[in-house]
């Protein structure tokens, strides 16, 4: 399955769970780990739970290797990684304080979604 299509996957279904400022950077030219990271925020633990387990139950639907899902929705962050694109569901506050686009550089976003 092409980046892309993986992509416009992940972005949906967050989407849909409702995560909010979903935003795509393109780190292909300075990480050695992913191509893309994709943050999204939740407003709760429980729906950091919930939008991370629709994620990973639709990308098993569509065939995905899921390599791993680490943190726990009790921490505020929950990262779903598939190699090419890593997704990270986080609170506003663990958002806030870590600033991954500020890390990564936000000449490097791709897309703002909803």
């Amino acid at each position: 399955m092409s980046k892309k299509k993986l992509s416009e996957i992940c972005n949906l279904s967050l989407s849909d769970s409702k995560a909010e400022n979903i935003l795509n950077l393109n780190v292909k030219n300075f990480s050695s780990f992913t191509d893309e990271i994709i943050i999204a925020t939740a407003n709760s633990n429980r729906h950091a739970k919930s939008v991370s387990e629709k994620l990973v139950d639709q990308l098993k639907k569509d065939k995905i290797d899921i390599l791993g899902v680490e943190g726990e929705a009790e921490s505020g962050w929950v990262l779903v990684d598939c190699g090419n694109i890593v997704i990270n569901i986080m609170k506003k506050d663990e958002r806030d304080f870590y600033d991954l686009e500020g890390l990564w550089g936000e000449h490097n976003i791709s897309d703002i979604s909803r």
